[in-house]
C-alpha cells in the first residue's frame, strides 16, 4: 500500500471512528474528547493534501479512490474548516439551551454527527468514480439535515426538510443522468463510472449530451447554483455557525468538485463547447441571481449565505473557462472563500451574544462598540467582497481574464460587471455593519473564547493566500489542474 494510499484510508477511517467513540462517550468527557479528536483528523487531512500538492505531476487515481491537485486543495479545506468548527463548538454549545437531541444526549449527538459529516465530507474529494461520489454526496446530506435542524425550533426543522426534500430530489435526477452514463461506458457496471473510463463513452454523443445535462443539473441543486439555490439561504441561517461554516466552506466545493471531474471525464464525448458551456451558464446565473440580494440589507448568516450563490458561481465560471489562468484563479478562490465564510460564521456566535437579533436583521455599527468582533466580521465581509489585497481580488481577476484568453470575451465581459455589482452590495454591507450607526445601546464586552486564535489564524492564511495568488498560474499545480485526473 502506497503512502497516499495509506493516508487516504486514514483520513476516512479515523473521523469515522471518531463519530463512533463519540457517540458511546460519557457525557462528561464528550467535550474535551471531541476537542482532543480534531487534532488527528485535521493533521491527517492536511498532511495528504500538502502531499497531493506537493507532487502535483503525479496523481492517483484507482477503482475506489483517486488523489490529485484539485481533491488535495478540498482536502485542505475541508480538513482546515472541519478543525476550525469542532474548535469553536464549545463557544456555540455553551449558548444553547434546547435541540433536537434532548436532554443530557444534546452535547454527545452533536458531536457524533459533526464528525460524521465531517468524514463524509472528507471522502468525497477521494471518490474514484462517479458512483461512489454520489452516494458520499447522498449521505452527507442525511447528516448535515440533523444538523441543520439541530436548535429543534420551527424555522430549523422546516430549513433542515427543505434542505433534504430539494437535495435529494437533485441527486435523483443526477442518479438518472448516472445511469444514461453508465450504461454508454463498454462494460457498464460501477467499474465504468470511473474517472476514467467515463471519457470511452460510446453510446452515442447526444445521449452522452442527456446523462451530462441531468448530472450537471441535478448536483447543482447540491452546490447552490441558481435557479435550483433555494435551501441554501435557510439552512445556513438555521444552523449552528460551525454547521453553516462546513456547508458553506466545505460541501458546496466538494461537491462541485464531482461536477468538475465529471466535466473533465466526460468532455472528450460531449467536447469541450458543451461541457463547459453549461458550467458557464450556471455561473452567470448564479451571479445575477446574487446580485439583488447582496445588495439588501440582510441578516448576518443570510448575507453570507447569498455570498455562497456568488462564489459558487464564479468557481463554476472559471472551471467552464478551463484556461491556465481561469483554474489558478478557481484554486485561489476555492481556498480564499473556505477561509473568509468560515471566520464570517464563526463570529456569529458572539455576534449574536452582542445583538441577538442580528438572527433576522443586518447588524450595524458592531466595530463602535466591540472594537475585535468589529474587526473580525470586517475581515471576513472585506475578502469576500474581493477588497484588494484579498485573495478572492486576485482570483477573480485572473478569472475574468482566463474567460478572454478561452474565447469567450462576452461571457467574461459580464463576469466582470456582475462582480462590480456584487462588490458594491457587499462594500456597503460591510460600511454598514462595521461602522454604521449602531442599532442598540452598548452592551458588556463581548469574550471571543475560541473565536480569537481562530481569526488571527484565518487573517494570516489569508495574507499568505494573496501572496501565493501572484506566484500560483505558471506553477505546476495549475498544470495539474488542467490535466486533471489524466
Amino acid at each position: 500500500m502506497t503512502s497516499r494510499a495509506l493516508l487516504a484510508l486514514l483520513v476516512v477511517a479515523v473521523p469515522a471512528a471518531s463519530a463512533l467513540l463519540l457517540a458511546v462517550a460519557p457525557r462528561r468527557v464528550v467535550r474535551p474528547l471531541g476537542l482532543a479528536l480534531s487534532l488527528p483528523v485535521g493533521g491527517l487531512a492536511l498532511a495528504l493534501s500538502a502531499l497531493a500538492l506537493a507532487e502535483p505531476g503525479s496523481p492517483q487515481a484507482h477503482a475506489w479512490w483517486a488523489v490529485d491537485a484539485a481533491g488535495g486543495l478540498l482536502l485542505g479545506v475541508v480538513g482546515l474548516v472541519g478543525l476550525g468548527s469542532v474548535l469553536v463548538s464549545p463557544a456555540f454549545l455553551d449558548g444553547v439551551r434546547g435541540s433536537l437531541f434532548s436532554g443530557p444526549r444534546g452535547e454527545r449527538g452533536y458531536f457524533a454527527v459533526l464528525y460524521a459529516f465531517w468524514a463524509l465530507l472528507l471522502a468525497v474529494p477521494l471518490a474514484g468514480n462517479l458512483g461512489q461520489a454520489w452516494l458520499l454526496v447522498e449521505a452527507t446530506t442525511a447528516a448535515s439535515a440533523l444538523l441543520v435542524g439541530f436548535s429543534g425550533k420551527p424555522r430549523a426543522l422546516e430549513a433542515g426538510w427543505k434542505y433534504l426534500i430539494l437535495t435529494s430530489l437533485g441527486l435523483g435526477v443526477a442518479l438518472l443522468g448516472i445511469v444514461l452514463l453508465a450504461a454508454g461506458v463498454p462494460g457498464g457496471g460501477l467499474s465504468g463510472l470511473s474517472w476514467h473510463e467515463l471519457g470511452r463513452f460510446s453510446a452515442g454523443g447526444d445521449r452522452a449530451v442527456v446523462g451530462y445535462v441531468l448530472l450537471l443539473a441535478g448536483l447543482a441543486a447540491k452546490v447552490g447554483w441558481a435557479p435550483v439555490h433555494n435551501w441554501l439561504p435557510d439552512a445556513h441561517s438555521e444552523a449552528p455557525p460551525p454547521v453553516s461554516a462546513l456547508l458553506s466552506a466545505a460541501l458546496l466545493p466538494a461537491v462541485l468538485l464531482v461536477a468538475w471531474r465529471s466535466e473533465q471525464a466526460l468532455t472528450p464525448v460531449v467536447g469541450k463547447p458543451t461541457a463547459g458551456g453549461l458550467l458557464v451558464a450556471f455561473g452567470l446565473a448564479s451571479l445575477a441571481v446574487s446580485v439583488p440580494f447582496l445588495w439588501r440589507s440582510l441578516a448576518w448568516k443570510r448575507l453570507l449565505a447569498y455570498s455562497s450563490l456568488e462564489h459558487m458561481g464564479v468557481i463554476a465560471l472559471g472551471i467552464g473557462f478551463a484556461t491556465p489562468l481561469a483554474l489558478a484563479g478557481v484554486a485561489v478562490h476555492v481556498a480564499g472563500h473556505a477561509l473568509a465564510k468560515a471566520l464570517g460564521f464563526y463570529a456569529a456566535t458572539p455576534l449574536l451574544d452582542h445583538d441577538p437579533r442580528a438572527s433576522r436583521r443586518a447588524p450595524a455599527g458592531v466595530a463602535r462598540q466591540q472594537r475585535a468582533l468589529g474587526a473580525t466580521l470586517g475581515i471576513s465581509l472585506g475578502a469576500l467582497a474581493a477588497l484588494p489585497p484579498s485573495p478572492l481580488f486576485v482570483s477573480e481577476v485572473l478569472i475574468v481574464a482566463g474567460g478572454f484568453q478561452a474565447g469567450r470575451p462576452w461571457a467574461a465581459a459580464a463576469t466582470a460587471l456582475l462582480l462590480a455589482l456584487g462588490f458594491l452590495g457587499l462594500a456597503h454591507a460591510l460600511l454598514e455593519t462595521t461602522v454604521g450607526e449602531p442599532r442598540r445601546r452598548p452592551t458588556a464586552t463581548v469574550r471571543l473564547r475560541s473565536l480569537a486564535p481562530v481569526s488571527v489564524a484565518a487573517t494570516l492564511l489569508l495574507a499568505a493566500l494573496s501572496a501565493a495568488a501572484l506566484w500560483l498560474p505558471g506553477s505546476g499545480i495549475v498544470a495539474a489542474l488542467v490535466r486533471g485526473l489524466a
